[in-house]
């Protein structure tokens, strides 16, 4: 969904017209001169069905008027890796569990890489990332696009200062229910957590930089087992940071076809000092047509600037995340800049294991939870974050021992 659709605008307008008119968007415009001369080509494009890759391929030469090749298959990143051994950056946009073997892939190849959130599930997934793109001073860019919402880098900059010290909060996304129906084959493997929930947790940290302490978790299944779908139809964490803030994350992707809207979602936090709420589904944009019904629009997200030729520009903070990556890559491939010293332009592998922690830990709270409560057990079960890595604490271990109580699931630091 995202690869055929935002990856591929966004590199349709980079192939066309380079870097340099996005940079101001995203307070880069003092590389614009350099970074003008940049000339990028998508050269591949690969789906596991041949009958999609060439859907994307025939969208890209409609835009552009150049054909990428085409692969497709279980792994089809190798054909890629094997086919342009001189290839500079590699997208990847698969299911959420199976973003790990291609950025390894590439980054083995000494190929960049922009990712979609999440990175990827665990920690050691994270780390072996982080690890090998430090080996070879590679970047591995993650499109954690909420952070540059017009809205939110309001907030980051400066109502969070405003509002005093964090107390607690809510953020809530909530995906249409023909998502985890038809839109994803793999729901099964993932939850709307792990899915959606890292938009939140990356925000939370681009806003205040405190780590995680503390989390709870708990999901439910009602909707989807009606389809044979054993799978979450809602998850709700709550974490406890580092700088006192208590955070709920609500996530679900059943909301019906009738809502007004492509999502639901929005966030407020109470600050000692004062509140900030942000609704991301309705910013007073509204309409309504015969048979049409009442909707609402997100014109922040993408949205289409005609351009005199009647070709039609790709803008939006969905573009920006992917914009910034780029040119930390053009930096360190055309400038010999350092990882660490473009590392405060775009959002970090090493800022995505922040999300990483949470989304294992939250998984693993969340499964023996969900157990406990059909069980008629309550829900107990809790993780810690901290230096010795992550300890889940489940009280009905106790029978085994007092120290089986305390499962250390990572011990690396936090």
């Amino acid at each position: 969904m995202f690869g055929g659709d935002v990856h591929l605008r966004a590199y349709a307008d980079m192939q066309r017209f380079g870097l340099a008119g996005q940079l101001a968007r995203v307070g880069l415009d003092e590389h614009v001169r350099e970074l003008a001369p940049v000339r990028i080509e998508l050269v591949a494009v690969a789906t596991r069905s041949e009958g999609s890759a060439k859907k994307s391929a025939d969208a890209f030469e409609g835009w552009t008027g150049y054909r990428p090749q085409t692969f497709h298959g279980e792994a089809p990143w190798e054909g890629i890796l094997e086919a342009f051994p001189d290839l500079d950056v590699m997208a990847v946009a698969t299911p959420d569990h199976l973003h790990t073997a291609p950025i390894l892939a590439a980054l083995e190849r000494g190929v960049h890489v922009l990712t979609e959130k999440p990175m990827c599930l665990t920690l050691a997934e994270a780390d072996a990332i982080i690890e090998a793109a430090e080996a070879k001073g590679l970047i591995v860019a993650v499109d954690m696009h909420k952070r540059y919402d017009p809205d939110h880098l309001r907030i980051r900059d400066d109502i969070q200062k405003r509002i005093g010290e964090p107390l607690y909060g809510t953020a809530y996304l909530e995906e249409p229910l023909e998502v985890s129906l038809s839109t994803f084959k793999w729901v099964e493997d993932s939850d709307p957590f792990s899915y959606v929930g890292p938009h939140w947790t990356d925000l939370i940290w681009s806003y205040y930089h405190s780590k995680p302490v503390a989390l709870s978790a708990v999901g439910q299944k009602r909707r989807l087992v009606r389809d044979g779908i054993d799978a979450y139809d809602a998850v709700q964490v709550r974490v406890e940071f580092a700088n006192g803030l208590s955070m709920n994350f609500h996530n679900n992707w059943i909301t019906p076809a009738d809502f007004e809207a492509p999502v639901n979602q929005g966030h407020e936090i109470v600050g000692a000092d004062g509140k900030v709420e942000s609704d991301q589904q309705y910013r007073g944009f509204r309409f309504w047509n015969a048979g049409g019904g009442s909707r609402t629009s997100n014109n922040h997200f993408t949205r289409d600037v005609v351009r005199p030729d009647g070709t039609k520009g790709y803008l939006g903070y969905g573009v920006d995340s992917l914009t910034v990556g780029m040119v930390a890559v053009c930096r360190v491939k055309f400038h010999g800049e350092s990882r660490e010293a473009v590392a405060g332009i775009y959002p970090t592998a090493e800022e995505a294991r922040v999300t990483c922690a949470i989304v294992e830990a939250a998984a693993r709270v969340r499964d023996l939870n969900f157990k406990y409560l059909q069980e008629g057990k309550g829900a107990p079960v809790t993780a810690r974050f901290g230096e010795d890595g992550i300890t889940l604490i489940d009280p009905w271990r106790a029978k085994e021992g007092p120290e089986a109580v305390f499962e250390r699931i990572y011990t690396r630091p936090i």
